[in-house]
């Protein structure tokens, strides 16, 4: 089992099993990624997809499960990356956040003027979203901090700062 095959079925399940599409996206061809799957399938000695032919039309049981480790995985590897850069780079990197649009109008502008001033080497990304768009996003890697106005630590995983 490597990473490529991981990304495979994470981006065979967000490209709705379209493996063109996948390759595409992964740089990667279409046989490669058949082959892959193919791999990974003997390997566990599963079926991970359900299958019409040569089509794969969604996941099995255990695919599906697999789907939720494979995010873990590549969402841990990603942040293993993000660490070592950040080690690397003190000074300069990235930080995304998620927050919503009364947070990112009446509460941030100051925050993020102080931020730049302090860490002017660091590209701030501001995202907007509902408070159900902030969980998601933090909990799928896709940014690093979530600001709501809303309560959010009833969310798996989440820790809540109460701010009064």
């Amino acid at each position: 089992m490597n990473f490529q095959q991981l990304r495979i079925i994470r981006e065979a399940a967000r490209r709705d099993y379209n493996l063109t599409e996948v390759a595409n996206a992964l740089f990667t061809s279409q046989s490669g990624v058949s082959r892959h799957i193919r791999e990974l399938e003997e390997e566990l000695g599963l079926a991970l997809f359900i299958r019409y032919g040569k089509r794969l039309l969604g996941m099995t049981e255990p695919g599906k499960e697999l789907l939720v480790i494979a995010e873990r995985i590549l969402n841990d590897a990603d942040n293993i990356r993000k660490l070592a850069s950040t080690f690397a780079n003190r000074d300069s990197g990235r930080l995304l956040v998620a927050t919503t649009h009364t947070q990112a109008r009446y509460a941030l502008p100051r925050v993020v003027k102080a931020f730049r001033e302090q860490f002017p080497l660091v590209q701030l990304e501001l995202r907007q979203g509902s408070p159900e768009e902030i969980v998601r996003l933090v909990q799928t890697g896709e940014v690093d901090i979530g600001i709501s106005s809303e309560q959010l630590d009833r969310s798996e995983g989440g820790v809540a700062f109460p701010y009064y």
